[in-house]
């Protein structure tokens, strides 16, 4: 054997041998890893029904309509849900995908963590060649000033030769509306030659989502119907003048309201009053 040969052959061991899909019809969730690629599936969703997403109606609404249209091969848009924290953001993806697969549609939910968006061509590539039609979700999606990896998100979009696979749908969620600090566009806006091109490329990801869904800070009335919509659901009788004092209280403390505090005052009240949520 030749030298040339014995490096080839070297190098053929210390190659990846090709990612195989995992049984798509084990799970309806999984979620992706990289070092090594692969797809884990979830054995159960973390996730709320959908008719406990009190507040959002309209929004919640507007993303069904969307997530059943692709499950049934029709054509559907990538989607940005920003706004607010707590208000219920990753709940409505997690709740629609179950909703959808409750019409009777086998639909996959597969989560990318933001800091794998460089793998995605890889994962892509994995999907495309399935039968089954995925939703693949990025919680919590945004970039600081020196990170490149919103480039990757471009081939996830509608950028690429190749373009998003027919049987892929993206779904992230994000605080910020341009998926970047403010302070970020403005700094690069006032410092550049030609500041409309200097933020351009940055700002055009968000553009490049066809369903823009915002999530905005609840009302009182909202926080409290939460709270009852919970009550509710899990069978906790409270008197109704107690249990509005005690959440009014709880996220006068907290300094905030929103969908999250709300579930983790009705957590803490369930267990004050022995009730199990599993």
């Amino acid at each position: 054997m030749t030298d040339l040969e014995r490096i080839a052959a070297a190098l053929e061991r210390l190659a990846p041998a090709p990612l195989e899909a995992p049984d798509f019809s084990a799970a309806e969730a999984f979620v992706w890893h990289v070092a090594p690629d692969r797809l884990e599936p979830v054995a159960q969703v973390s996730r709320v029904p959908l008719d406990l997403l009190v507040g959002i109606e309209r929004t919640r609404d507007t993303l069904v309509q969307n997530t059943r249209q692709f499950a049934r091969g029709l054509p559907a848009n990538n989607a940005l849900l920003w706004g607010s924290r707590g208000m219920g953001k990753s709940s409505v993806v997690k709740a629609v995908h179950a909703a959808v697969r409750a019409e009777g549609h086998d639909l996959k939910l597969v989560e990318l963590q933001r800091e794998d968006l460089p793998s995605v061509g890889r994962l892509l590539n994995l999907l495309r060649a399935s039968d089954c039609r995925f939703v693949l979700f990025c919680d919590d999606l945004s970039f600081s000033h020196d990170d490149q990896h919103y480039k990757s998100l471009k081939a996830v979009l509608d950028g690429g030769v190749e373009g998003r696979p027919e049987n892929v749908v993206f779904y992230a969620t994000s605080n910020r509306r341009h998926l970047m600090p403010r302070d970020m566009i403005e700094n690069e806006r006032s410092s550049a030659i030609n500041p409309s091109e200097a933020v351009e490329e940055k700002v055009s990801l968000s553009d490049r989502f066809g369903l823009w869904l915002g999530f905005h800070p609840c009302t009182q009335d909202q926080y409290l119907a939460m709270i009852d919509g919970y009550c509710a659901a899990y069978g906790v009788t409270v008197d109704p003048a107690r249990l509005r004092a005690e959440a009014i209280e709880w996220q006068a403390t907290r300094g905030a309201r929103s969908g999250r505090v709300a579930w983790q005052f009705f957590v803490d009240l369930a267990g004050r009053e022995g009730v199990a949520l599993g």
